[in-house]
């Protein structure tokens, strides 16, 4: 795994260690050195990593997230309890986990909605669940449902054409299926099940001048898209051949006995895509689409799905 910050890299390797380097790799207290290069001491068995502005995430194998860096809106304090944690993202100044239940714990700048940095980036929306994607962007934060839908807090909820407000919270009427989402700077992304990018905030335009340089413009004829990715003022996707490739895989959950658990598996390509669960190797009757919810868990039901 790897992650990019506004002034630093972060390298996830295969035995669960991290590499950092760029500015940060001392804490001076100045910008850009927050010490967001150095990752605390013994960190070990991280299986996802995530970097900020100025501040570096990881996700421990355990369900635990552990921040460095620089922290003076509390975006390194992972919140007390934060457990069964399956997914990480950074914003500017705050954090997101997605928990293996669907819901989506935020914390650092935008507990509040005034005065930048806060513009409610960290107010996750009330009633948010079965989420199983996160991403965030400078002020703005993104949640992928697993019914195909997708939702947006943060700045950007109105789009006045000035800072920090372009719209890129702004969800665009109609969009479902979506597969996968991404942030950039001032715009958002996502995937659709047919290959389809749609992106809006910052960048629908192409003047030439602050934040718009046609990042949101995405080009005539691309189809088969099977990735997305936003920079500060462009996107990039990576296009495939038509061919059924997997955006969002389901993730290891640890579940009480008698509770509900849903695991989703979405992705792009030519339609109509059809699905297959199995478990343990052997076909999963009925199970024919990207979720498979399985009521009632008991002992027996745990294995390889």
């Amino acid at each position: 795994g790897i992650a990019s910050g506004s002034f630093h890299s972060l390298a996830l390797r295969a035995d669960g260690t991290v590499a950092a380097w760029g500015a940060g790799t001392t804490n001076s207290g100045f910008s850009p050195d927050y010490g967001q290069s150095v990752p605390p001491g013994g960190l070990s068995n991280v299986v996802a990593v995530a970097a900020g502005y100025y501040h570096s995430l990881a996700l421990r194998a355990d369900g635990t997230v552990i921040g460095w860096g620089f922290n003076n809106y509390g975006q390194t304090d992972s919140p007390v309890g934060l457990t069964n944690a399956v997914a990480i993202a950074c914003g500017a100044y705050h954090s997101l986990a997605l928990r293996a239940d669907g819901t989506v714990v935020a914390w650092g700048a935008g507990t509040s909605n005034g005065v930048a940095p806060d513009f409610g980036q960290a107010s996750v929306p009330a009633g948010l669940t079965n989420v199983v994607a996160v991403a965030a962007g400078f002020y703005h934060s993104l949640a992928l449902q697993a019914d195909g839908t997708v939702v947006a807090w943060g700045a950007g909820t109105t789009n006045t054409g000035s800072l920090p407000n372009y719209g890129q919270a702004m969800v665009p009427a109609g969009l479902t299926n979506a597969v996968t989402i991404a942030c950039g700077l001032y715009h958002s992304l996502a995937l659709q099940a047919d290959g389809t990018a749609v992106i809006w905030g910052a960048g629908r335009i192409n003047p030439g001048t602050y934040p718009d340089f046609g990042q949101a413009l995405a080009p005539a004829g691309l189809t088969n898209v099977i990735a997305v990715a936003g920079g500060g003022f462009h996107t990039l996707v990576l296009e495939g051949d038509g061919r059924p490739y997997l955006t969002t895989q389901p993730f290891n959950r640890v579940a009480p006995a008698g509770a509900t658990v849903t695991l989703a598996a979405m992705a792009a390509g030519i339609q109509p895509l059809i699905y297959q669960w199995q478990y343990d190797g052997t076909n999963v009757p009925g199970a024919t689409t990207a979720l498979l919810t399985l009521p009632d868990v008991q002992v027996a039901s745990a294995g390889t799905y």
